[in-house]
């Protein structure tokens, strides 16, 4: 399984940006997908993660602002990030779990794969 994430780059703050992140290979009906990011000298953060069930989570610091959704016929996971800060500048990686499709975990640990990661700059 590969996962190719896109759509980063230089937002002003307030602004937005929108990222996907595309599965192929061997991928499950069953599953769970996720966004984290990992800002310089921070440890990674879960942002935010949707199932094959459409059971969808948040991290509290996108709450509101953020909107996952995703596209099981296009394996394809969108991120839509709304009124951005620049405490959002990271690099934003996105994570497949194909053993289950019930849970978000909020634990990278849980995700089997990753993608490459894309960076997003927030300007003040």
């Amino acid at each position: 399984v590969q996962l190719q994430a896109s759509g980063g780059g230089l937002v002003q703050a307030g602004g937005s940006l929108g990222l996907s992140c595309a599965a192929s290979g061997r991928t499950s009906s069953s599953y769970a997908m996720a966004w984290f990011r990992q800002a310089p000298g921070e440890e990674r953060e879960f942002v935010a993660g949707i199932t094959s069930r459409g059971v969808i989570a948040y991290g509290d610091s996108v709450k509101g602002r953020f909107t996952i959704s995703g596209d099981n016929a296009k394996n394809t996971m969108y991120l839509q990030m709304d009124s951005l800060k620049p405490e959002d500048t990271a690099v934003y990686y996105c994570a497949l779990d194909t053993s289950q499709g019930h849970i978000v975990s909020r634990n990278g640990y849980y995700y089997r794969y990753w993608g490459q990661g894309t960076l997003v700059t927030v300007s003040s």
